[in-house]
């Protein structure tokens, strides 16, 4: 079994000038974010650091062309750290920059992950409370020649430091709120029941349920909307313990089935998780209904306040209210799709598939498109 580790460093502030002042930012910094979200947070400090915003060079989520257009232009200047501020896209892109060396590109890199070292120390400030990306070594690209998002994950990719600044939270809209605590929701629950988990990270994927689950009944019994604010800092803790937990016993077949989604219909990774979910999970309990998902149900009973018998149909039914989920067919998905997705899947998927709760064929995998579509 291969050791359990939680490798950057982890702090919490209240507010972002909290850290700047304490870290120093100075011109020899590298920030990568969205002017969006900088602009409110320098707001009165003036920070003579460099910035890359990252809407320069594309809108959606990262693709390996939008990437390579970043490295080359940050081939014009010298920095000692990289500050990521932002959600998994902005982290994604400051782990692969603080790696590559002035010739990388993208397809360098998933080439060679053996030779690849750390070149500048990396800050991972996140601005949503879904990814948990502040924790992993891992990222998610479209690989635009392959037609899929693909992810990989080595040692040097991890930050230095996470920063928890439950400030950055109270811009975000409803529903990238939404979308992204449901995905930390869902990495909570994968690694939970993933093979490959262990004691310690099976505690880190328990809590992060606790927070989360705990945090959605209380906005919903206050209304919705806007209420989620008050348990920021609640969210924002519950998305960091899920990515330690995923770090180390995997995501699995929701992750792997919503990748061609936001590779070829751009639906955005938290939402195209949530429109797989409970299809996975369905298909997870009719084949091999004895077994660590009964945990699972034991677990969720207490945290919604049901049987264990109804955990899951309680989970389904609150997700809704979180978030109405669409089928894929309100996402531009064509029926004829779906056959060409789970072939692709199984071919290229089998990283995630690997931490699956069951195992899933190639026939399996295009029933649950088929139930979700």
């Amino acid at each position: 079994m291969k050791p359990f580790q939680i490798v950057p460093a982890i702090s919490e502030f209240t507010d972002f000038s909290e850290f700047a002042k304490q870290e120093g930012l100075n011109e020899k910094d590298l920030i990568i974010t969205n002017e969006y979200i900088y602009a409110p947070a320098n707001e009165g400090l003036n920070l003579p650091c460099q910035t890359c915003f990252i809407e320069k060079y594309g809108t959606q989520e990262p693709t390996d062309v939008m990437i390579d257009a970043i490295l080359d232009e940050l081939k014009k200047i010298e920095f000692d750290r990289v500050i990521a501020i932002g959600g998994g896209s902005v982290m994604d892109i400051s782990k692969l920059v603080s790696v590559a060396s002035a010739e990388d590109t993208v397809d360098d890199l998933f080439a060679a992950p053996d030779a690849i070292v750390k070149r500048h120390k990396l800050y991972c400030l996140p601005t949503t409370c879904g990814t948990g990306s502040e924790v992993t070594c891992l990222v998610s690209v479209n690989r635009t020649r392959l037609g899929t998002k693909v992810g990989f994950g080595v040692p040097d990719m991890f930050a230095d430091h996470a920063v928890l600044i439950s400030g950055l939270l109270q811009s975000l809209p409803y529903k990238v709120f939404a979308t992204s605590s449901i995905d930390a929701m869902v990495h909570a629950l994968e690694s939970y029941l993933s093979p490959n988990a262990c004691e310690m990270s099976r505690m880190f994927s328990e809590n992060a349920l606790k927070l989360i689950l705990s945090g959605w009944i209380k906005a919903d019994r206050e209304g919705g909307g806007e209420a989620w604010k008050k348990y920021a800092a609640q969210f924002q803790r519950g998305s960091n313990y899920a990515g330690i937990a995923f770090g180390y016993g995997g995501c699995a077949a929701v992750h792997a089935l919503a990748y061609p989604l936001g590779g070829v219909h751009h639906v955005p990774h938290g939402q195209s998780n949530q429109m797989m979910f409970e299809a996975v999970m369905r298909k997870y309990k009719a084949k091999k209904p004895v077994g660590k998902i009964n945990d699972l149900e034991e677990l969720l009973s207490g945290i919604l306040s049901c049987s264990p018998k109804d955990a899951l149909e309680e989970l389904y039914a609150l997700l809704h209210r979180v978030l109405k989920c669409d089928a894929l067919n309100e996402q531009g998905v064509t029926y004829d799709e779906l056959p060409v997705y789970a072939s692709t899947v199984i071919k290229t998927q089998q990283r995630l598939l690997n931490n699956n709760y069951v195992e899933l064929t190639e026939e399996d995998v295009l029933e649950i498109y088929k139930s979700a579509f």
